[in-house]
């Protein structure tokens, strides 16, 4: 099977459409990162406007986990429509070149097939949110240096010490991870049904934007649908910059407010990859291959 993986990979690393994916991130970054540091004392002077009166935050606020946290929120609203690109291809594109039949009549079973195509895919899913983290963390560590992390959430504001941040942000690329695999699995299931992968490609697009909104909107009928929803939980990574506070309502370093909401949400991920995964597998052992 590691050999069929390895066919897999090679063949998409081979397809241009691969790369851009990673050119649009290496530019999207790039951007906010020229942006910042040409005038990101504006922008802090315009995130710290409605408080100044009433706090006082001392360091740098414009650093690199600052930056980084906000190149997360722009972004992984983002990659995922940059995933299916190659997800919702894996299957559908063997069809539209006339080659999938011819790889079913080689001795491995479409079982192992189809999970080595899987596997191949998260792979490339995986080494998209490393390049992610090179680009969006390590290198903005080293161009705006590290500080403390000042968070300004829709009640409340957030201040994690220096050291107590790098670690946060390996649980959430990690988090991360698992959002975008649940992407890439709803997208190679959308890829057994055609054969040409546009018609895959914007299936997937358009369910995670119609899944996206209605986890958005605050309508009571909506809201008894929103936890089944995979969207809704995709942004569970912003949980592990929550922490507690103690009686005195001074934070407790190394701790997570709600890790609770990390637990069920990874539950719910998984469980929809393995929902995904499992229908691709059963559908594709009894479609019938003509191209």
């Amino acid at each position: 099977m590691w050999t069929v993986i390895q066919i897999e990979l090679f063949k998409i690393f081979r397809r241009p459409r691969t790369y851009i994916a990673f050119a649009a991130i290496t530019g999207l970054i790039g951007i906010i990162q020229f942006g910042l540091k040409l005038d990101g004392d504006a922008y802090v002077d315009f995130m710290m406007r409605d408080i100044t009166s009433s706090i006082t935050v001392e360091g740098k606020i414009l650093n690199g986990y600052q930056v980084c946290y906000i190149v997360l929120q722009v972004l992984l609203v983002h990659v995922p429509l940059l995933i299916a690109l190659v997800a919702a291809d894996m299957v559908s594109g063997e069809a539209n070149m006339g080659t999938l039949r011819l790889m079913l009549t080689k001795p491995i079973s479409r079982t192992r097939f189809l999970l080595a195509k899987f596997v191949a895919t998260m792979v490339y899913t995986l080494l998209l949110l490393v390049w992610l983290a090179i680009l969006a963390l390590f290198l903005n560590m080293i161009i705006f240096g590290t500080d403390d992390l000042f968070l300004l959430k829709s009640q409340y504001v957030v201040l994690l010490k220096k050291d107590d941040i790098f670690w946060r942000y390996v649980w959430a690329f990690g988090f991360a991870a698992l959002a975008m695999t649940t992407v890439a699995s709803l997208g190679f299931l959308f890829s057994l049904f055609a054969e040409n992968s546009i018609g895959p490609i914007v299936a997937t697009m358009s369910v995670i934007i119609f899944f996206t909104i209605l986890s958005t909107l605050n309508i009571a009928v909506f809201n008894k649908i929103k936890p089944f929803l995979f969207t809704t939980h995709m942004i569970g990574w912003k949980e592990f910059f929550d922490i507690k506070v103690n009686d005195a309502n001074e934070a407790i370093v190394g701790s997570i407010q709600n890790p609770q909401r990390i637990v069920h949400s990874a539950l719910v991920l998984l469980l929809h990859i393995i929902g995904f995964v499992t229908a691709s597998v059963l559908i594709f052992k009894k479609k019938d291959v003509l191209s």
